[in-house]
């Protein structure tokens, strides 16, 4: 063999094998770090419920530290939890976000949970039952934050995060209940349900709420059926919102349903859960 074809055959080899580990990359799983699991009979939803707890650096070193408590729907270990967790612990890592307690409450009838009532039909086929979302905050509310108060050492602010009909119960409790969160992160919200209700009554319950005092970051990817109504709740926002309000909008054209998870919430949490020398302009 030629020692020009050497390096030809070696170029062809190290492309595959890039294209290879790239593949891997892809697939690959997040890591799992260490965090408790707990069930919690829950009377306001009947049913018992599974809530996975990741707990920063610096929670067993310190035992008289108190730290904020950011929750996320979908948060099995196979659903969001491992990757928000590892996203979490590393950018407390990095110093980009201060330390978190993570409560993941793992799903059991998701669009019943994340849905409130809606009075179009064609909602109501996208699962045998839907609308059960304030039952599902009576459950946060009245539930699994006493018990998390009770097991953890926390302070009393809080967050929550959430993608695609979670993003959508995140913003109906941010209109029904602005003060059970001080920080919500809505990803992709499915603003489309009800047809639009949230969006459309948005600017009436503003100008009803000016003593808010809320962060609230909002993003949207290229979904036809969500971006027209994030983009026309931010114009509201640009107009309405009261002084009290912190708020940031950041459309994603670029992403789509499967990848604006990942891709977003590194940035939102260094934004609003980041210490103020490390967050994002």
């Amino acid at each position: 063999m030629t020692f020009s074809l050497r390096i030809r055959v070696g170029l062809l080899l190290s492309v595959a094998l890039s294209a290879v580990l790239g593949c891997v990359r892809q697939v690959l799983p997040d890591p799992i770090h260490p965090h408790d699991t707990f069930t919690l009979e829950s009377r306001a939803l009947a049913e018992t419920r599974r809530i996975n707890v990741y707990m920063p650096p610096g929670y067993t070193a310190d035992a008289t530290a108190r730290f904020p408590v950011l929750y996320m729907p979908d948060g099995g270990l196979h659903e969001d939890f491992p990757h928000i967790t590892h996203t979490v612990d590393t950018l407390i890592g990095a110093g980009e976000m201060r330390p978190f307690i993570v409560v993941g409450i793992e799903n059991t009838e998701r669009r019943r949970d994340m849905t409130g009532p809606t009075e179009v039909a064609e909602d109501r086929k996208v699962a045998p039952r839907v609308g059960g979302s304030a039952a599902f905050r009576a459950f946060i509310r009245d539930e699994l934050m006493p018990e998390i108060r009770a097991r953890y050492r926390c302070t009393e602010e809080t967050a929550i995060i959430g993608e695609s009909l979670a993003g959508l119960f995140i913003l109906e409790t941010f209109f029904v209940e602005p003060g059970m969160f001080d920080t919500s992160i809505a990803i992709s919200p499915s603003l489309w349900w009800n047809d639009h209700a949230l969006e459309r009554g948005a600017q009436a319950w503003l100008g009803e709420h000016p003593e808010l005092r809320h962060t609230l970051y909002l993003t949207a990817a290229d979904e036809t059926d969500i971006f027209p109504y994030t983009d026309a709740l931010a114009r509201t926002l640009a107009t309405s919102a009261p002084t009290g309000l912190t708020w940031h909008y950041e459309p994603r054209r670029d992403e789509h349903h499967h990848t604006i998870y990942r891709a977003t919430a590194p940035r939102a949490m260094r934004k609003v859960l980041g210490p103020a020398s490390a967050r994002e302009p």
